[in-house]
């Protein structure tokens, strides 16, 4: 009777964990040891002593945290920001859905340069904010607040260095320069 009870309770240990890391693997939860902040570093070039500028961010790296991204949030303070993270560089259409602010969405290829900007408005009174679409290419998606990326200089071709705190992790693709 006694081992009948332990089976059982196995087994749904078992069962539960298969089911737990289904849900990390299909993106729909964040791994509990994943990142939960970071820090976003954007300068001229690999080479460059002083960055342009230096973000404060939170991750989204689960299916349901990029899905909600800063639409909980009632405003964003300029060197503040939310980093999307992807398993690969890919073409990503990001909407306004739900949002309250306007924002800058700055898309960053997997070589650690920033690849598309836009100038992103919140949904006025009559609108979802779900045809407000802005496309890129990236692995990663970094959100600021809207003119943020003109006051500091940010533009297409710049180079990320990006230190996520949980893990200490830097994710580092700077470009390399011109050999002579």
């Amino acid at each position: 009777m006694t081992i009948g009870r332990v089976g059982k309770g196995l087994l749904a240990i078992a069962v539960l964990s298969i089911a737990g890391v289904v849900l990390v693997q299909a993106g729909l939860v964040s791994t509990p040891w994943g990142p939960d902040s970071g820090e976003v570093r954007v300068a001229d070039d690999a080479d460059s002593d002083e960055p342009k500028a230096v973000i404060d961010v939170d991750v989204a790296d689960s299916f349901s945290e990029r899905r909600t991204g800063l639409s909980d949030h009632d405003s964003l303070e300029p060197g503040n920001g939310m980093l999307f993270i992807y398993e690969n560089e890919q073409d990503l259409t990001y909407v306004m859905r739900e949002m309250d602010f306007d924002i800058d969405i700055v898309f960053i290829g997997a070589d650690g340069e920033i690849t598309t900007i836009h100038h992103a408005r919140a949904p006025g009174p009559n609108e979802d904010g779900n045809d407000l679409e802005y496309s890129g290419r990236g692995k990663w998606v970094l959100e600021v607040p809207r003119g943020y990326t003109n006051e500091t200089g940010i533009e297409v071709g710049d180079e990320v260095d990006i230190d996520l705190e949980s893990n200490q992790t830097t994710i580092t693709s700077l470009g390399t320069g011109d050999s002579a």
